[in-house]
This record gives C-alpha cells, structure tokens and sequence, in this order.
C-alpha cells in the first residue's frame, strides 16, 4: 500500500480521535482542527519511517507533540491557551486513556438518551453524573424505593441496549 493510501486509512480511522485529543489540549477548536491536520501532514511525511505497529499511539504522539509545540509558541507571545488542558492531564492517566474515558462517557450518554422518561432521567443521574439514589430522590422528591426501583430497571434497560449494540 503506497503511502497516500497508508494516511488515508489512518484518518478515516482515527480523525474524530485526533481532533478530540488536539481540542482538548488547546481547548479551541479551530485550533484543534489545525493541529489534528499537521499531524496527518506529519504523518504522511514520515511514513516511510512508521513500522505499521500501534498506529493510534504513534499518531496520538504526533497530535500531543503538535499540541505540545502549539503550547510553547503561543506562551512565547503571551496567550495561554494549553495550561488548563495539560493541568487537567496531569493526573497520572495518558491522552489516550483520558480520550478513551471521555468517548465511554459520551457513549453512555446517548445510551441514556434513548430512553423514555423516567428512566432517561433517572439513568443520566445516576449514571452520567453518578449521582446517589438518595441525592436523585430528593432532588425528584420522590421516595428513595421508588427512585432504586427505577435505577434497576434503566440498567436492566441500558443492558439491553448495549447488547444490541454490542452484535454483529
């Protein structure tokens, strides 16, 4: 496979990654629509150098590394615009593992959207912002049984749609 066709694989797989990883470093999306496009130009420069072998951290890299130097031109003049991303990483946990936590998030989500009310409620509470039964029924005034029994039968319901997902 020649070259071209080598990037064209790699962004069609992996675009909507690298634009989230360059969106949330620079917290701007034109920026990050910049960055994630230098990085499959760089990718595309470089890929007679690339082994074929984890693909999406080598381009992971290549996004943190633009990122990066994005970071470093912008607070020579002045403008910061990546602390607050690089300080939301430094928790221990790589770009990828946040990006990974952030797309489960967003998959849940729209999971819980699919549902009628009051599961749809009750599911985003619980769940999304993993809030307690007791906080959900006071906030609903409802009775703490009547909010537990709900929650049971949104994850028996979340179950079902995650499994219908889940096949081929």
């Amino acid at each position: 496979m020649d070259r071209s066709k080598e990037t064209a694989v790699l962004l069609n797989r992996y675009q909507n990654l690298i634009f989230s990883l360059c969106y949330k470093m620079t917290g701007n999306y034109f920026t990050a629509e910049d960055l994630a496009q230098e990085t499959f130009l760089a990718a595309y420069c470089h890929m007679d150098t690339f082994d074929g072998q984890h693909e999406k951290a080598w381009l992971c890299t290549i996004a943190m590394n633009k990122c990066l130097d994005h970071a470093r031109k912008t607070s020579r003049h002045g403008i910061p615009e990546a602390e607050e991303a690089l300080e939301a990483l430094s928790d221990g946990k790589t770009v990828e593992e946040h990006l990974l936590a952030s797309e489960v998030r967003q998959e849940l989500k729209t999971a819980c959207q699919k549902l009628k009310p009051p599961y749809r409620e009750i599911a985003l509470a619980y769940f999304y912002e993993e809030k307690s039964p007791q906080e959900i029924a006071r906030e609903r005034e409802e009775n703490l049984k009547t909010v537990q029994t709900q929650i049971y039968r949104a994850r028996a319901k979340l179950q079902k749609i995650y499994g219908k997902e889940r096949m081929p």
